[in-house]
């Protein structure tokens, strides 16, 4: 199976409204609720990809709850989520149906004590035996260790299972130390980690500092690939409008399912362009279009970076 990780799970509330106003009052046409967080997002595309997937991370509280509920009807993906006694985080998501742009508030997460994390720490390395790869994603909740993610990355390593590390900050300065499998920043993390604007001498300095392989998301651009094999573009054909929520999260998704049934490079990017093109595509962040990917997927534009 394939492991996920999100430290910080969250209730995703999404709010449709005909036209979003500042200082104004709205009628919501629409309510949507769904187990989110980065590391949840990308099982629910790996598990309809066909890969068995156990997500794990923490929840807690009536949220933490709902997220448990939402995921036991969640085709494919078993919940092995540790409980905390914080509440864990809402993310509300208010979508101008006018514009079909969309305003989003991330709460910061419960607070994890250090028998909490110690508890995680221990399921973690139970979960690490039955895996082929495991996918580290998003931020960490007040209380966990800045490093958290280099000690799982170490953890994973030393059992012999290779990782994709997505988070941000000083959490993946730290992480990508540890030297994981891969990361896949998008481009204002890349530039926060190396300092460098430019993608292709950012994504080279960021494979320097210790991944053995980094994608860099450049939006609506498609992807950037650093790795031992060579150097790659990836791009979709088109620009897609719709709802760019989760779209990395479904490129993590590509990548790692990629990875573990052995695909070359290229044939990892195509793949994970296109489902981040089809999630764009989708209603909702952990989900695709199946018709949009079979299109993109196809199309994708795969060549060699100088």
């Amino acid at each position: 199976m394939i492991l996920t990780v999100t430290l910080n799970s969250a209730l995703d509330v999404t709010y449709r409204v005909p036209r979003l106003r500042p200082h104004a009052s709205h009628r919501v046409s629409a309510v949507g609720e769904r187990p989110g967080g980065k590391g949840i997002n990308v099982a629910r595309v790996l598990a309809a990809l066909g890969h068995p997937v156990t997500a794990t991370g923490f929840a807690g509280g009536p949220a933490g709850s709902l997220v448990r509920e939402l995921l036991a009807a969640s085709p494919g993906v078993v919940d092995a989520l540790v409980p905390c006694a914080g509440t864990t985080r809402r993310t509300v998501a208010v979508v101008d149906e006018a514009s079909g742009d969309t305003t989003q508030f991330n709460e910061p997460g419960p607070l994890i004590s250090a028998e909490e994390w110690a508890a995680f720490l221990a399921r973690y390395a139970d979960l690490l035996a039955g895996a082929r790869a495991v996918a580290l994603c998003g931020s960490l909740p007040p209380g966990v260790p800045v490093g958290a993610y280099a000690v799982l990355v170490r953890a994973a390593r030393a059992a012999g299972v290779p990782v994709l590390l997505d988070t941000s900050g000083e959490a993946l300065r730290r992480g990508v130390a540890a030297r994981p499998e891969m990361i896949k920043p998008n481009a204002a993390e890349l530039a926060e980690l190396t300092g460098s604007r430019d993608p292709l001498p950012a994504t080279r300095d960021a494979r320097r500092r210790g991944a053995h392989a980094v994608v860099t998301s450049l939006g609506p651009d498609g992807l950037l690939a650093a790795t031992a094999q060579g150097t790659w573009r990836a791009a979709p054909p088109r620009a897609l409008s719709g709802n760019p929520t989760g779209a990395g999260d479904s490129a993590v998704a590509g990548l790692l399912s990629g990875l573990v049934e052995g695909l070359d490079w290229p044939d990892r990017l195509a793949r994970a362009v296109a489902l981040s093109a089809a999630t764009v595509a989708a209603p909702a962040a952990g989900d695709f279009d199946p018709r949009t990917y079979e299109e993109v997927r196809g199309s994708v534009k795969v060549t060699a970076a100088q």
